[in-house]
């Protein structure tokens, strides 16, 4: 059994694979000042309620985007497997070609979407993270991760007009009934749901017809993440694929495993 571990700001997303098919997953809160032994009962006893079995657990790979929580993953996985992880990398074999200006800067986490993605959807294509952040990058039809554009996350929004706006106050996100709200509340669940929704859906479109006039090919769009359901309907282009990343790991480990890690974390 594949252990895979998306370590991003928000949430922790674990995936256990088998024979290359996700078995189980499990999302956790990310708590940075965590420690290794109190992820690890958390684990185990996820393990546990899903009747899996640690002796089979033979290695794992991970994506991080959290550097306080890297080592402390490293460590923790390496007492359930018996070795380090293999971390995300544009060094490593990943099916695709990064093409970008800089690519050791490239989240990992985009990496492993656009790696998925490109195995598992006809290129060219757009994907769509929707997390803390949200992501909308590029994969043309030769497998060249060409980049993309990097904003703010639902959340994050709703946090600044909270912040700056005295008489504001935190409301539930969920989409609302209807478009015009009839009440504080209603109001401001309408301009932060929809205002990114028309944010997503306009940038879609705009990277759409930059292909389009480049390549004569319209772009496929794959939308995941921890807040793709909630968008994904106002979004009826895009395939919503909620394990897109914990598949990219899958697919990266195999790509990889011929790797020997014994002793060193990479």
């Amino acid at each position: 059994m594949i252990i895979a571990a998306d370590i991003g700001n928000s949430n922790i997303v674990l995936g256990f694979f088998g024979n290359g098919e996700l078995l189980f997953h499990r999302r956790l809160h990310t708590i940075p000042h965590q420690s290794v032994d109190e992820y690890e009962m958390v684990v185990r006893g996820m393990l546990f309620a899903f009747k899996g079995d640690l002796e089979t657990a033979d290695d794992a790979v991970v994506a991080s985007v959290v550097p306080e929580l890297t080592g402390v993953f490293d460590e923790l996985l390496k007492r359930l497997t018996g070795r380090y992880p293999l971390h995300v990398s544009h060094e490593l074999k990943l099916g695709i070609r990064i093409g970008t200006e800089f690519p050791e800067r490239v989240g990992q986490d985009r990496i492993a979407n656009a790696v998925a993605a490109f195995q598992a959807y006809d290129s060219p294509l757009i994907v769509i993270d929707c997390g803390t952040a949200t992501t909308l990058d590029v994969i043309n039809r030769e497998g060249v991760f060409e980049g993309g554009l990097i904003c703010p996350g639902m959340l994050i929004s709703a946090e600044a007009l909270y912040a700056h706006a005295a008489q504001l106050f935190q409301i539930n996100l969920d989409p609302p009934e209807r478009l015009i709200g009839r009440n504080t509340t209603e109001s401001m669940q309408s301009g932060i749901f929809y205002g990114y929704c028309c944010m997503i859906e306009t940038l879609v479109k705009r990277i759409s017809k930059e292909c389009y006039n480049r390549d004569q090919t319209e772009p496929n769009v794959v939308i995941t993440g921890g807040l793709a359901p909630k968008i994904a309907g106002e979004l009826p282009e895009a395939m919503h694929d909620e394990n897109l990343t914990l598949k990219g790991l899958s697919f990266i480990h195999e790509f990889n495993q011929v790797q020997q890690r014994e002793g060193t974390s990479l």
